[in-house]
């Protein structure tokens, strides 16, 4: 074999080999983006939406996970948990009279659940990232149902409003309580506003037999 051959060989190798490595790298990527997604849902695209770009956004993802593993989690026993179920059915009940404080309380409760369970509460931001990790379809109702609950005390929402927030806080509060084996436990939002419907009109009606 010539020198000339022998050297056109390695190039050839070296650009198969190039070549490789692009692809597996393109390959882990596109592997990493999909697992993000599916972990993430809407939160992802909320992640690049606020990010410089997708590598930006993926990176502050994979930090969220990071700072949830150090997280000190505990389950809630059986008395703390139905303290809380028993809570949450005030809540609903308040809502046929003062929707106003029915969401004040909801939002509330979400901190004591949160708290209980071992989530540092002290900013809302990061609170919502930490549930993220594991809640992440329930956190983005959280958000705005914690953004109806600010603009509830500035006087600037209906009743309709401060129903779908409280639908939110309560598909957020049962993740909770449900524990993370069973993180992120979707139902359909017709349903859930459905059944706060339900219990609003079946404490009314206890209300007028009484």
């Amino acid at each position: 074999m010539s020198n000339v051959t022998l050297i056109v060989v390695i190039v050839i190798a070296v650009v198969i080999i190039a070549a490789i490595v692009i692809v597996g790298y393109q390959m882990a990527r596109r592997r990493q983006t999909e697992h993000l997604q599916d972990q993430y849902g809407p939160e992802y695209d909320r992640a690049v939406d606020q990010a410089e770009n997708q590598r930006e956004a993926e990176s502050e993802l994979r930090d969220r996970s990071r700072r949830h593993e150090e997280l000190k989690l505990r389950s809630l026993d059986t008395a703390e948990r139905e303290d809380f179920e028993r809570r949450w059915s005030n809540v609903q009940a308040q809502f046929v009279d003062d929707p106003n404080s029915a969401v004040r309380n909801a939002d509330g409760l979400v901190l004591d659940v949160m708290s209980a369970r071992g989530y540092p509460v002290d900013d809302f931001d990061q609170r919502a990232d930490d549930l993220s990790v594991r809640h992440a379809r329930v956190t983005q109702g959280y958000r705005e149902a914690r953004r109806i609950a600010q603009a509830n005390e500035q006087g600037r929402v209906d009743t309709e409003d401060l129903r779908q927030a409280v639908t939110s806080y309560r598909s957020l509060i049962q993740a909770l309580l449900t524990g993370d084996g069973d993180a992120d436990r979707q139902e359909d939002p017709r349903s859930e506003v459905g059944q706060t419907e339900r219990d609003s009109q079946q404490t009314t009606e206890r209300k007028s037999r009484a």
